[in-house]
């Protein structure tokens, strides 16, 4: 058993009851210089104190099955793994206080872990140095006696009952001889190894955040990684080259996760000073170094062992589960740093603003794959270990932490070279190469772009991409070596549907633009988030366009983010574009589509007002003025202004630092063959007419085209004021106006009944521009949801659009009737609804049938599976009909579906399907190869009605077939899925609360499952309920989020009392109509 397998076991033990003390012999004495590098052999006097954990172990063990058998909850072992670790000493174990096992963030107290005594104070006998018994952590040299055994840790996410982890170094031990820890007895002094903890019984005040001090700085860290694959745990090794620009006695850095075993600073030509204290500050992850004198100023270098758990986090260095081709279940080593990560793999100065070099190193199995940010210099055999191998890398650029990468496992690739000469790899999982050649694709197609579109080069020899197993996000941009979900890096020619591949290449070009715009030139601090975020969400759909401009892509930001971020930012409970973040664990909370999609839309607004010429001049200032170094919103703003000439940081000051956007009301005068233009800008509100006393106002950049040119501006202003009158030259009365051509200011418009009339024949015969028609619905539906206009009138708008063929507006009008009907799900006449859907689809779906026809593209692919799947949905009888035959010739083999018919056949037979149905989709889920079509599957499994057969799914999402950051999927789906899946969505998110929380460790994966789970409510009670669920457990990360789902809640409420009994005199009227669609 290793080094820091050990730890891990004896935390376990610790924290399952704070009356638990480590007994004196344990406690050796004198100076550590070395040990923590070797492995002993034999440790005689370890063996009771073993054997006392394996009996104390399965005693515990037996007590859980007999109280699970009473029905009483424990957390899965992976949780209580978990919380054994992160939660801070006295906060109750087995016997404390606080509920057992469980532990929540605002619970969590600074916790002052000290190695050492105050200066000239003599040692007293080592229990009384630890203090009273609730407060002692094991002290490093423990590590030293529990090393000898050599055994292996079970895997914890056993749910059955476990043996003893201590039984093979409890068995080792007691036949072990005494001679090392004697040795080791006589140079180790208690007085430096005691760690005290607080255990007050009372929350402190939360205290100021306050940022590193600037007292020392690194310029390069050498860092040498050594992972165990098999105890999930590692040991490193931190040299760093650091300057003391002021004269102290102790060093702070960011830790967390990681025990520290030896330190120390050796000044430039001077003798090494060792550490004699660690204070480590749990609440705001740091770790004080103290030295016995002054730190004087100059160069120096900072030595740091260490060891930590690879954990199954999906943070910081953590484990992922992966299979082989032959069938083993094995993991890889990978991580995920930002925001505040890195310090989970190393202690370091984790602040985006405080860049350094790196050097790294990795010692890793001789047949395991080892990748970081540069290219590998150097791999040679590891003399300690012949089964291992150590990996040396390339010295990095300057760069930020939270953009450091190493990855250890089993992959193959594809490699290109760019045309501009940069080595470009796509790794994959074994056997799988041939899936990674569309992305390398991509990227060799994309690094050209950028460098030519900012006229900087892609600073270093090589980028690689690499599919993760279990990652959380979407993808990471780590300077070098960019790290991907399997689903959005892979592509299989066959199996792969058009949606997939288009959102391969949406992600690669996010990732690769972050290249240069966050690493190269990089936030200064995480209030700066939403620039990094915006421009690479902007960019993304710029590069598509350059590789693909097939995709039509521009039209779709409009659904995918545009209205996206309007529909969030329409809330009371929305934020600035700009956040003062203090604390990083606030960073959470703003990754969401106010900094990516918000962002992404007014820089799209920004680049259309200044033109694309200067835009470019712009960010090539601002990327060589700024490179490899840090930089704030305002240093783009003001590159821009001196490239275009025109009030950039006024303009934009007022889209980043207020919350919310305009409604701009305009109607319309016929002055002989000119029109006048009446202009008024208020705040948009979800709630209603915006009636708030600060009455802010916004600098709309405002274009207006008329029917005699579409798609061209007949006039562009800056509308600077809350009031504006235009005139228009030469627009007849028969002809119409309309406002923000090209649905890119991000404002919505609402027009005079006569301007709104004279707009919807151009719907009809297509003559207002694809980007437009779906502008016009959307701000429509927003204004009926609003109840400012009547949402009848907006379902009188959608009958309009019978002849559209455009994609990305049927995927728009498709979201907002997806909506409605969930909305009317409350009422006894949702069947109505499910009729209206049927009738405004029917004469597309019949239009493109199922197959493909000569000629066809990507759009009409997307085109159809979506028509197919809301007619199946809506229980089309023609198209469920056939959406069986075509499932039972899949199933059977007799005719594979294409990728592209998968989502909407499954979804139309489950929705309609019964036991039988779900039985055979879960078959085909275990059979899957290609995690794309696992994920197709977990995303409508909770289309199923019956509701023993959603308690099925519901249990499902927990289980080990589907992976961590899928189970948010499969919950969402269900809560999606119907009325009743929605409240057996909330109740199973209730009931499993305490698991699900600890998985996702307060990340954001747990805002997308509450929003998921509670959104679609309509009833005011409801909100009562969610809110006063999430203030007895509690989730800080997702607070926004809550506040958001409760207004939704509300607002879902007073919309459905408003409209619901309009909107069902209208549907009977329509249905008994002859003229009906």
């Amino acid at each position: 058993m290793g080094l820091a397998a050990a730890l891990s076991l004896v935390r376990r033990w610790l924290a399952r009851s704070p009356s638990r003390a480590l007994p004196a012999s344990l406690l050796p004495s004198a100076q550590a210089p070395t040990w923590c590098r070797h492995r002993a052999s034999a440790l005689r006097p370890a063996a009771s104190f073993l054997s006392r954990l394996r009996w104390e172990w399965e005693e515990e063990e037996e007590e859980g099955a007999a109280a699970r058998k009473t029905g009483r909850r424990r957390a899965s072992a992976r949780a209580q793994y978990a919380l054994s670790l992160q939660r801070p000493s006295g906060q109750g174990g087995g016997g404390g206080t606080g509920g057992g096992w469980r532990w929540r963030q605002e619970q969590q107290r600074e916790d002052p872990r000290r190695i050492g005594s105050p200066e000239g104070a003599s040692p007293p006998s080592p229990l009384s140095r630890l203090g009273p018994p609730a407060r002692v952590r094991p002290p490093p040299p423990l590590l030293l006696l529990l090393s000898a055994a050599g055994g292996r840790r079970l895997p914890f996410g056993a749910r059955t009952r476990r043996a003893s982890p201590f039984a093979p170094a409890a068995a080792a031990a007691a036949s072990a001889s005494t001679s090392l820890f004697a040795a080791a007895a006589s140079r180790f002094s208690p007085a430096r190894l005691s760690r005290s903890f607080s255990a007050a019984a009372a929350m402190p005040e939360k205290r100021p955040f306050e940022r590193l001090p600037a007292e020392v700085r690194p310029l390069n860290y050498g860092l040498c990684l050594k992972p165990d694959l098999i105890d999930f745990t590692f040991e490193g090794k931190l040299e760093a080259a650091v300057e003391v620009g002021q004269a102290t006695n102790q060093i702070v850095m960011n830790c967390a996760d990681i025990d520290i075993i030896t330190a120390s600073y050796a000044p430039e030509g001077d003798e090494e000073i060792h550490a004699t204290g660690f204070n480590y500050q749990n609440e705001d992850e740091k770790v004080t170094l103290s030295f016995p004198s002054t730190l004087q100023t100059g160069m120096g270098t900072l030595k740091i062992d260490f060891v930590g758990e690879l954990n199954d986090k999906m943070k910081g260095f953590y484990r992922s589960k992966y299979t082989t081709p032959s069938g083993d279940t094995r993991f890889a080593a990978v991580t995920q740093f930002e925001a505040t990560d890195a310090r989970r793999a190393f202690p370091c100065w984790d602040e985006p603003a405080i860049k350094a070099t790196f050097d790294i190193s990795l010692v890793v199995p001789k047949d395991r794959v080892a990748l970081s940010n540069m290219n590998v210099t150097e791999r040679r055999p590891y003399p300690d270990d012949e089964n291992l191998v150590e990996v040396k890398f390339a010295r990095t650029p300057v760069m930020s932490t939270y953009l450091v990468a190493f990855v250890v496992g089993e992959y193959d690739f594809v490699e290109t070279r760019s045309t501009d000469g940069v080595l470009v790899r796509v790794y994959t999982p074994v056997g799988k190469a041939e899936q990674g050649k569309f992305a390398l694709e991509v990227a060799a197609k994309t690094l050209p772009f950028y460098k030519d579109y900012f006229n900087v080069p892609y600073p270093l020899p090589k980028i690689d991409l690499i599919a993760i197993a279990d990652f959380a996000a979407g993808a990471m941009e780590n300077w070098g070596l960019v790290t991907y979900r399997e689903t959005a890096l892979l592509i299989d020619p066959k199996n792969s549907c058009s949606s997939s591949r288009q959102w391969v290449a949406l992600v690669v070009g996010h990732e690769l633009a972050h290249q240069w715009f966050g690493n190269l030139v990089t936030m200064e601090w995480w209030t700066h988030l939403w620039l990094n975020e915006g421009f690479a969400s902007w960019i993304e759909y710029l590069c598509v366009d350059h590789c693909f401009p097939e995709y039509d892509i521009w039209t779709q930001f409009v659904s995918a983010d545009y209205t996206r971020a309007q529909e969030l930012d329409a809330l009371d409970n929305s934020h600035p574009i700009e956040v003062n973040v203090g604390h990083p664990s606030e960073v959470d909370e703003i990754f969401d589509a106010i900094s990516y999609s918000k962002g992404a839309s007014v820089i799209r607004m920004l680049h259309n007002y200044i033109g694309d010429e200067d835009f470019r001049k712009g960010m090539h200032m601002y990327l060589t003025k700024f490179q490899h170094k840090n930089a704030a919103t305002e240093d783009l703003w003001e590159s821009l202004e001196h490239a275009s000439g025109k009030p950039i940081a006024a303009v934009m000051s007022t889209w980043t630092k207020q919350m919310g956007f305009p409604l701009v009301y305009v109607e319309a005068e016929q002055q002989e063959d000119d029109k006048v233009l009446k202009l008024v800008q208020k705040k948009f509100s979800a709630s209603g007419p915006y009636s708030g006393e600060d009455n802010p106002s916004w600098m709309i950049p405002i274009s207006i085209c008329t029917s005699e040119a579409p798609a061209h501006a007949k006039m562009q202003v800056l509308m600077d004021k809350p009031e504006l009158t235009l005139l228009l030259k030469d627009v007849k009365p028969e002809h119409w106006v309309k406002l923000n051509l090209g649905t890119v200011g991000f404002y919505r418009t609402q027009y005079s009944l006569e301007m709104l009339e004279s707009l919807l024949p151009a719907i009809r015969d297509l003559s207002l521009p694809p980007v437009d028609r779906l502008g016009l619905q959307n701000d429509l539906f927003s204004l009926a949801r609003a109840g400012i206009i009547s949402t009848v009138e907006v379902l009188k708008v959608m009958e309009a659009f019978v002849n559209e063929p455009n994609y990305t507006v049927w995927s728009n009008l498709s979201c907002n009737l997806g909506i409605l009907s969930t909305l009317l799900s409350h009422t006894d006449f949702y069947e109505e609804i499910q009729a209206f859907v049927r009738d405004i689809f029917s004469p597309i779906g019949e239009k493109l049938g199922w197959d493909p026809r000569p000629g066809e593209g990507h759009l009409d692919a997307l085109l159809r599976g979506l028509v197919l799947g809301k007619l199946g949905k809506a229980g089309h009888k023609a198209t469920l009909e056939e959406a069986r035959r075509r499932f039972k010739d899949h199933v059977e083999g007799k005719h594979i579906l294409s990728a592209d018919l998968r989502s909407p056949v499954y979804v139309t037979v489950l929705k309609h399907g019964d036991s039988t149905t779900l039985d055979t989709m879960l078959k085909l889920h275990k059979q899957a190869d290609m995690q794309e079509e696992k994920n197709r599957i977990e995303r409508v499994l909770g289309a199923i009605s019956q509701a023993e057969l959603i308690q099925k799914v519901l249990t499902f999402a927990l289980s080990e077939e589907v992976r961590p950051q899928d189970t948010v999927s499969v919950i969402g789906g269900v809560a999606g899925g119907s009325k009743q899946g929605r409240k057996a969505a909330w109740k199973f998110v209730r009931d499993n609360w305490e698991e699900l929380y600890n998985r996702y460790q307060g990340g954001f994966l747990i805002s997308r499952l509450i929003k998921l789970s509670v959104d679609g409510f309509a009833i005011d009670k409801m909100a009562a309920e969610v809110k006063a669920f999430f203030e007895s457990h509690p989730a800080p990360s997702a607070e926004r989020t809550i506040q958001q789902c409760c207004e939704n809640i509300l607002l879902n409420a007073a919309w459905l009392k408003r409209d619901a009994e309009n909107i069902h005199q209208y549907l009977l009227q329509r249905k008994a109509s002859p003229t009906a669609v």
